[in-house]
């Protein structure tokens, strides 16, 4: 008999978001007083636009503002003169297990085929590279002894400290009890634990020599190293192995740019208030507001300033950038939110990112070395400079793509001041030294495509690494859409984004926070959901993420 899937059910807060927004009931209704009703929405990523098309269907006119460019951290970048050949700056590769976010791409019909990660079928080879050695396999069984002792330590410590198997057979099963019952002592027990706490204290690991993390540090699970987060919170990393985020993953053929810019187009059949075919393109008239410069109170509205001093009332309003934008970027009035909230938002802390893409001729990569038998190059894991070089073959007969490295926090900031000529050269030394008889630069063709999260001001990081200690902060802004107990003057702005989720990095942590921003819009407008598709708020108190300061 097989299984159900591993899902983002939870954790924290088991809620089917999935099956919420597939209903045939739909996500609520609203009085009809409020059809046509404006409602801002800060930022056009992929939680913004959720929420306004969410709201759209249910009679709202939801309202974007934008400073940058549509998609956030989905942002696609097509090379020039190339068209479809694309670099995913920001996010590239989805989990099966985001059934949410994965809703909307099955909705705009986006075509994905699976991401080239170490030791897959779609990477076809993989070469670790540490201490200047290089090893080359294709499955897990070509790896020599230590990374086979190195993953039998991490199972094992993953299995005896965290019930690994049975949490995730309670999440297949959507077993929400069971569930809190075995997460909510952990979080009481490791709130104050690091990533490499856990695996220095682990009895798997004690028995091994340092060598072995040092080893995991690079190689990691799933998608690779991991010692970048070393210093974050061990519940974080928790959350992504049980809920298989850094598994079976898939990429979005074309750019994954295409899932925002796809719900402003989509011409709905199911909405109510509006004629069928309505778009968010068309409430609009196809272009977003300019950037928010300014949020106040002004009685029961929240007012908007734009970038151009144009000034707007609102009923309501979803924040879904970044947090520390709310105070770096935008003059936020201080009532709006607690003081709690605002400590909160304050002490989120953002990781760097920086990823350097180069187009070539071909997947040359492909191509076998005669005297070994083997790919002349490969996914390339290593502790040089690159860190992560991964290959995206667009069919022999078209131009390819290599990441020449993805690196993250000091590895990120160690590119940040260089331009992009120099960001290329250094990784194309550092794999020369890899690959001595192959002449990536021979193959390289087009303008070269970089990015450093940490040195745009509309973002100031890749995303939330949360620290020991900080779960309080995330549990603060995770439940900011129960408004029910703030005072007056704070309801009616919600915050979303994957910032605001238990899941920071991943869409479908944005996507499952901007739905509960449009519970919390349908509720502060009197609305309601249909009995028989009770909404997240609906089931809050029964399943809400554990209290670490309740008696």
């Amino acid at each position: 008999m097989s299984q159900s899937p591993i899902t983002v059910f939870g954790p924290d807060f088991p809620f089917a978001y999935d099956h919420w927004i597939s209903h045939n009931d739909g996500l609520g209704q609203l009085p009809a007083k409020h059809y046509g009703c404006e409602v801002a929405i800060i930022g056009a990523g992929v939680s913004g636009m959720v929420a306004a098309f969410e709201l759209m269907k249910l009679g709202i006119k939801p309202v974007i503002y934008e400073t940058g460019r549509m998609g956030g951290r989905l942002r696609s970048e097509q090379f020039a003169n190339a068209d479809g050949v694309v670099a995913e700056l920001g996010g590239m590769r989805f989990p099966r297990s985001a059934t949410t976010f994965n809703h909307y791409t099955d909705l705009l019909g986006l075509k994905k085929k699976p991401f080239p990660n170490p030791l897959t079928e779609a990477a076809g080879s993989t070469v670790i590279d540490l201490a200047g050695q290089s090893v080359y396999a294709q499955t897990m069984a070509d790896l020599p002894d230590v990374f086979h002792e190195v993953a039998n330590a991490w199972n094992e410590a993953l299995e005896t400290q965290a019930h690994l198997i049975e949490l995730q057979r309670a999440i297949r099963e959507r077993d929400c009890k069971k569930i809190k019952a075995l997460w909510d002592p952990l979080v009481h027990e490791w709130d104050d634990r690091t990533f490499y706490d856990f695996l220095a204290a682990s009895p798997s690991f004690r028995k091994l020599d340092f060598h072995h993390r040092e080893v995991f540090g690079q190689v990691g699970f799933g998608t690779g190293g991991w010692d970048s987060d070393f210093r974050n919170s061990m519940l974080e990393i928790l959350r992504v192995v049980l809920t298989d985020c850094d598994a079976h993953q898939d990429l979005i053929v074309g750019g994954s740019e295409q899932l925002p810019r796809g719900l402003w187009s989509y011409q709905a059949s199911d909405c109510v208030h509006w004629p069928a075919g309505t778009s968010l393109s068309d409430l609009h008239d196809g272009a977003t507001r300019p950037g928010v410069s300014r949020l106040q109170r002004v009685g029961h509205n929240i007012r908007i300033t734009d970038q151009y001093d144009n000034e707007r009332d609102y009923p309501v309003a979803i924040a879904t950038c970044q947090s520390w934008l709310l105070t770096t970027g935008i003059d936020t009035d201080e009532s709006l939110f607690s003081q709690q909230h605002w400590m909160a938002l304050d002490r989120t802390s953002y990781m760097q990112s920086s990823k350097t893409f180069v187009m070539v001729d071909r997947p040359f990569w492909k191509d076998i070395d005669p005297e070994t038998g083997q790919h002349c190059m490969s996914m390339t894991l290593t502790d040089r400079l690159t860190r992560g070089t991964y290959l995206f073959d667009n069919g022999d007969n078209s131009p390819a793509v290599i990441c020449l490295t993805y690196t993250w926090m000091a590895d990120a900031l160690k590119m940040l001041p260089l331009p992009t000529e120099r960001r290329v050269e250094l990784a194309l030394n550092a794999l020369e030294k890899i690959y001595p008889k192959v002449n990536i630069r021979s193959h390289i063709i087009g303008k070269p495509i970089t990015i450093s999260w940490e040195d745009d001001a509309n973002f100031l990081g890749a995303f939330k690494g949360a620290h020991p200690g900080h779960y309080r902060y995330n549990r603060r802004m995770y439940t900011h859409f129960m408004q029910q107990h703030m005072t007056a003057e704070q309801r009616g702005i919600f915050i979303a984004g994957d910032d605001v989720s238990w899941t920071p990095g991943w869409a479908e942590g944005a996507v499952q926070t901007a739905l509960n921003a449009v519970w919390g819009v349908v509720n502060h407008l009197g609305g309601q959901c249909h009995p028989q598709n009770p909404g997240p708020g609906d089931l809050f108190d029964d399943r809400q993420p554990v209290d670490l300061d309740a008696p």
